[in-house]
């Protein structure tokens, strides 16, 4: 099995595709349903991911054997803290290792940004997320920011 994770520009077709599919399972988990395609609209209006670039900013796409398997971001929020984002993993690839590399990966774009911090927020149903964020070494602390969507906050130091 062949890992491939590439920086690619958030305007990428497979970057559209895979967010619009990452927007779409957070948001029918948040509302316990399917949803609808205004609410995933609405969702992707909110957060387009077009800051996502640099020198502020990537976004990267994760392939398994060519395949297209997941994808994660990062972003500065302020000098020397970057806030990792849209980490997803596609169902057929979940449990194949995907989502370390990607985490990985998104903390070492993080360093080349300048990065010494990364931070996330994540919520009380994306329990897989908050799991995955233990083992990789994400310390939960105190709210940073006041997001309606937080509910939990993480912060790992980047050496």
């Amino acid at each position: 099995m062949e890992w491939n994770i590439i920086e690619v520009p958030v305007t990428d077709p497979d970057a559209v595709a895979i967010m619009r599919e990452y927007m779409d399972e957070v948001a029918s988990r948040y509302y316990g349903r399917p949803a609808t395609e205004a609410e995933l609209e609405s969702a992707l209006a909110d957060e387009p991911g077009t800051d996502l670039v640099a020198p502020t900013g990537a976004f990267l796409l994760g392939r398994r054997d060519g395949v297209l398997a997941g994808c994660v971001g990062t972003r500065v929020v302020e000098p020397g803290i970057s806030e990792l984002t849209k980490m997803y993993v596609k169902p057929a690839h979940r449990g194949s290792g995907a989502a370390p590399r990607l985490v990985a990966a998104a903390e070492d774009a993080a360093r080349r940004l300048g990065a010494r911090l990364m931070r996330l927020d994540t919520r009380d149903d994306l329990v897989e997320a908050r799991a995955l964020y233990a083992r990789t070494g994400y310390t939960e602390v105190a709210p940073f920011n006041d997001d309606k969507y937080a509910e939990h906050w993480f912060e790992k130091a980047l050496s």
